[in-house]
């Protein structure tokens, strides 16, 4: 099986005016070097301009998702030349009453190189790829995908 590394790093910086008197800011440090700046969302107390966990959630669903996706379109010689989603995700509070991302909803908008697979086999491709994808089999929350 494959591991996972992130680095996290977070330095305490004043907010001056606020009662908890400390800054959500952080970073994360992936793969290949890459930094992401990152905050809490910005209902709690986050930056709006940096990345935060529970989009990051989204992203990662909607992108194994598509990831899993393309690989069982090609496996079945269907040729994609793009793909969007403009994935969104809910906060609300999960069965034990706690706070949780409780839906990520997919809006998925596949073009096909050549001829397209009939909206009955397109829909047996999402359910393919929601079966097989391993974020979305990691998390609780439910994942639907509203195709068009």
């Amino acid at each position: 099986m494959s591991d996972f590394n992130v680095e996290i790093t977070w330095q305490r910086a004043p907010r001056p005016g606020h009662p908890d008197d400390y800054s959500r800011a952080h970073q994360w440090r992936l793969a290949g070097d890459q930094t992401l700046r990152a905050s809490a969302a910005p209902d709690y107390a986050g930056d709006p301009g940096h990345t935060n966990p529970e989009e990051a959630l989204v992203a990662a669903v909607s992108g194994c998702q598509m990831l899993t996706f393309l690989a069982i379109a090609d496996k079945r010689g269907l040729k994609v030349s793009s793909y969007r989603d403009q994935a969104s995700g809910t906060l609300g509070k999960n069965a034990q009453g706690r706070l949780a991302i409780t839906e990520v909803v997919l809006r998925p908008v596949v073009v096909f190189d050549g001829a397209a697979p009939s909206a009955e086999e397109l829909a047996k491709l999402h359910e393919a790829a929601h079966r097989n994808c391993f974020i979305g089999n990691s998390i609780t929350a439910q994942v639907r995908i509203v195709s068009s």
